[in-house]
């Protein structure tokens, strides 16, 4: 089959977003009493929901909405501006579109923001779709799986070798699995190439002016 969508992450693939989510994860730990994780901390674990990370930088499950709700204050307001496209992005999706891929985005952060966030970039023209998770925790649409699904439906389209995800962290290579599609990993995020290739990646390009060939190359030539 003729490759025809890409799905494309936010966090870490399309921008460093790491500086705005370090600082506003900082912010809520210390206005809700917590000791704030370092930057190198923060980083190591951005991609997934938080009710999966946080706990792993010592927030227990009774207090995740409320320093979520901290966190997403400073954040929407200032966090997100603190962000930085990566050298070669704006390339790269004007030449998928140049070669006819329909592109969307599919983030693990609440689609409400990452609709601000590529707006903001000037971004918005390149894709049919902006997939997102919901705001609610532990309700709705939050893993990167949820997220996908999601996005093929609003595409209306099935999964299968015409639709490829290209993402930075295990979590994007796991949901993509998931969905019966393949993932492109990418080096210059938050991720490692250990961390995409033991996850399943297909392949994993080091900068943003590989993507376009990796997607027409990497076809898995039958799933079960």
């Amino acid at each position: 089959m003729t490759r025809t969508h890409v799905l494309i992450d936010l966090d870490g693939t399309l921008s460093d977003s790491s500086l705005g989510i370090s600082r506003s994860l900082q912010h809520a730990f210390a206005a809700c009493g917590f000791e704030p994780p370092s930057y190198d901390q923060v980083r190591s674990l951005i991609g997934p929901p938080f009710e999966e990370t946080l706990p792993i930088l010592g927030i227990p499950e009774s207090e995740l909405k409320r320093v979520i709700h901290s966190y997403r204050e400073r954040y929407e307001d200032v966090g997100l501006y603190e962000n930085d496209v990566y050298p070669g992005i704006a390339e790269m999706l004007i030449d998928l579109r140049d070669n006819e891929y329909t592109l969307a985005i599919a983030t693990a952060k609440p689609q409400v923001t990452a609709v601000r966030i590529v707006e903001h970039f000037g971004f918005t023209e390149h894709f049919s779709v902006q997939a997102g998770a919901t705001i609610e925790v532990g309700s709705g649409r939050r893993t990167k799986a949820d997220v996908i699904e999601f996005a093929l439906d609003e595409l209306g389209i099935d999964a299968g070798d015409h639709v490829v995800m290209v993402g930075d962290r295990d979590h994007d290579v796991e949901g993509a699995l998931q969905n019966n599609i393949d993932c492109i990993g990418v080096s210059w995020g938050f991720g490692t190439h250990s961390e995409l290739t033991d996850a399943g990646a297909a392949h994993v390009v080091d900068s943003p002016a590989e993507v376009v060939s990796a997607v027409a190359s990497t076809y898995r030539l039958s799933w079960p």
